[in-house]
């Protein structure tokens, strides 16, 4: 296993206690707190500014990140759940709109790794049919 690889997956098991922690603070209303700490992740973990990903569109984005900016499966789940967790702050903030951006973008980075991966990941369906819903209940 490649030095890249290793550190993504162990990326990819933080966030888990990372998102819980971020949703709790949310939550609660630190929306502040919770704010800067997402911002902090999307250098931590993508090495990239968050600005970068809020402004790639819908239409393409797993393609463009993928083929242009060399970014990886696992890269894309993490992104996904950054994105997920921007979503509930917007949502906090009554910020509707921006929440289902990138709720939207959640899911079809999401679905792209359903089709992809090839394998049944029962916490990645769950994640698609909650971020289903929430934008279903905000139509």
């Amino acid at each position: 296993m490649s030095i890249q690889k290793d550190y993504l997956l162990k990326m990819i098991e933080m966030m888990g206690d990372l998102i819980a922690a971020l949703l709790g603070k949310i939550k609660k209303g630190d929306l502040k707190i919770a704010e800067e700490q997402l911002e902090q992740y999307y250098g931590d973990f993508l090495k990239k500014d968050a600005a970068f990903f809020r402004q790639l569109p819908l239409d393409g984005i797993t393609d463009r990140l993928l083929n242009e900016h060399n970014f990886t499966n696992d890269h894309l789940k993490i992104l996904a759940e950054l994105f997920f967790i921007e979503g509930e702050l917007h949502i906090a903030k009554k910020n509707i709109e921006d929440g289902k951006i990138n709720f939207n973008k959640a899911l079809k980075i999401l679905v792209y790794l359903d089709k992809e991966l090839k394998t049944f990941d029962l916490q990645q369906q769950q994640k698609i049919e909650l971020i289903m819903a929430k934008i279903k209940d905000f139509e």
